[in-house]
């Protein structure tokens, strides 16, 4: 498998744990996930990954760790910003949770994406300094 379908296997991981934090993948963000994945090229295999993983129910910690850790060995990317952008876009989408659920996510979306920016910050400083 290519590097940039391994890439895209990870982005199809991540929009699954994201959209799953809460226990259940609401028909909203589905319908966020199908339409920002319908603009880009590479949409078609991206949803297939997150198909993929609703199918497999792993545990989201350990399939967040193996996205980071592909994307650690794969490197700088340009397209991580279109990931921060799908998983911004899921997280807002359900405009319908109480306030307390809304925190809840918010916080968990919150943390989640600032790890992700973190992680790919510290990914993209490694690997200009082997440069």
């Amino acid at each position: 498998m290519a590097a940039t379908d391994k890439l895209y296997d990870a982005f199809g991981e991540l929009i699954y744990v994201l959209a799953m934090s809460d226990g259940v993948i609401e028909p909203v963000e589905l319908a966020v996930i199908e339409k920002k994945l319908a603009e880009h090229e590479w949409g078609q295999a991206i949803k297939w990954s997150f198909d993929y993983e609703v199918k497999q129910n792993r545990s989201l910690e350990e399939l967040y760790k193996k996205v980071i850790i592909y994307c650690e060995r794969h490197g700088p990317d340009s397209e991580y910003a279109f990931l921060i952008e799908v998983l911004e876009e899921v997280a807002h989408a359900n405009a319908e949770f109480h306030a307390s659920e809304r925190k809840v996510l918010d916080s968990f979306v919150s943390d989640l994406t600032k790890k992700f920016k973190a992680d790919i910050e510290r990914i993209n400083k490694r690997s200009n300094s082997l440069d």
